[in-house]
């Protein structure tokens, strides 16, 4: 079996409103019938056409090899593009959309789900978060403004049965735009402190004490700030800090020394080169990484391997199409030190959930894991038919 063409899309501009969402997708194609998805997770801000770019450059590099070897593919790619090596987020979320959509050749070609062909599942059943609640929970994004807008928001995701919210209390003003780069930096002002205080408060007597709380902070914090504001919510049972500063093993060490909660990061942070740092020095205690960007399925399961050595556990980020969705509930499944599974507002909204075949959602706050062959997802037709197209042959 060979690869005899691939055809790379970016979807067009979706109307989320505050956020530009353009998928970047892939579709290997081989002599024997079976084709195979995949997703370079960038498809939020900036970065989506440069990914696009990226996939098709990697695409004329895999015509006439066999799909199935998929160790050999990941070298090629790492090694032959130069860049490839200590390479950042467009070069590993182009890798990431050429490996995944292997692996779902792979899938098809044995008939077999990804998680047997990763070793099999340890759970039936993944504990699932709400994430990001700052935008409301539902279809669309609604700022949460006031204390009752976090309340109301923990409420309506609660009662759909998650035991776990996540949220980045110090996104949006009270007049409903968004914090600027400087107001998050720096020691902060005492009013800044307390509004993010009253933001977490609302949200811990919402969800009473058998409900977890993540922080999320999307780096936008520094040193000092993460410090501060860590130092006031603590106390309020904090599951995990998350991304509190730019990824950095230095001051995420001097972070989590400096407070009393697990630091999780790693959305930013790509390949087993980069991620080796914060394992051996324990600057982090659960890692993030995007299989749509750290290199695909192959590099995330070695990466994830690498972290149940120092004891470290694994949430996958997502937030992007169904198709990241699939490939991370596969892994999850199957590696020792799970934790939990992110469930992201985006995946709520019709105009992420066309974008694949299957609608795959959480009930009760925990989802299944896909039992049809490969990933268990596809690109839908609705994603080819509003996409820049190219085919690699």
């Amino acid at each position: 079996m060979i690869i005899t063409k691939i055809d790379v899309m970016q979807v067009h501009k979706e109307p989320t409103s505050l956020i530009p969402w353009r998928p970047v997708l892939c579709r290997i194609y081989t002599d024997e019938g079976i084709y195979g998805d995949g997703e370079a997770a960038v498809a939020y801000i900036s970065g989506a056409p440069a990914a696009f770019g990226m996939v098709k450059d990697l695409a004329a590099m895999l015509i006439g090899l066999d799909p199935l070897d998929n160790e050999k593919i990941w070298e090629i790619m790492y090694k032959r593009t130069f860049w490839g090596q200590n390479g950042g987020p467009i070069i590993f979320a182009g890798m990431s959309a050429i490996d995944i959509a292997l692996w779902d050749i792979k899938g098809k070609y044995f008939d077999v789900p990804v998680y047997k062909l990763l070793g099999g599942k340890k759970r039936d059943k993944l504990r699932t978060y709400a994430s990001q609640l700052q935008f409301g929970w539902g279809e669309g994004i609604t700022p949460a403004i006031t204390p009752e807008d976090y309340y109301n928001n923990t409420k309506k995701a609660m009662a759909e049965g998650y035991d776990c919210v996540k949220v980045d209390f110090f996104t949006f003003r009270e007049d409903g735009k968004q914090f600027d780069e400087e107001d998050r930096t720096g020691l902060l002002k005492p009013y800044y402190v307390k509004l993010v205080e009253s933001r977490v408060a609302a949200v811990r007597e919402a969800a009473g004490e058998n409900v977890d709380i993540i922080m999320e902070n999307h780096s936008f914090l520094d040193a000092q700030s993460a410090i501060q504001l860590g130092r006031v919510v603590q106390k309020y049972n904090i599951f995990y800090y998350e991304e509190p500063n730019t990824p950095n093993p230095k001051t995420a060490k001097y972070i989590r020394e400096s407070l009393q909660m697990p630091i999780a990061s790693g959305e930013r942070i790509y390949s087993r080169w980069q991620y080796a740092p914060y394992f051996e020095d324990q600057s982090i205690q659960l890692i993030q990484p995007d299989l749509g960007n750290c290199g695909g399925i192959t590099e995330g399961k070695k990466i994830c391997d690498m972290a149940h050595v120092y004891d470290i556990g694994v949430q996958a980020h997502v937030c992007a199409s169904p198709l990241s969705t699939a490939a991370a509930l596969h892994l999850e499944a199957v590696i020792p030190n799970f934790v939990i599974h992110e469930h992201h507002v985006f995946n709520l909204s019709s105009w992420n959930k066309r974008l694949a075949v299957h609608d795959y959602q959480p009930v009760n706050g925990e989802y299944s894991i896909p039992e049809l062959p490969g990933l268990g997802n596809e690109i839908s037709e609705y994603a080819f038919a509003n996409s820049e197209k190219v085919t690699v042959k």
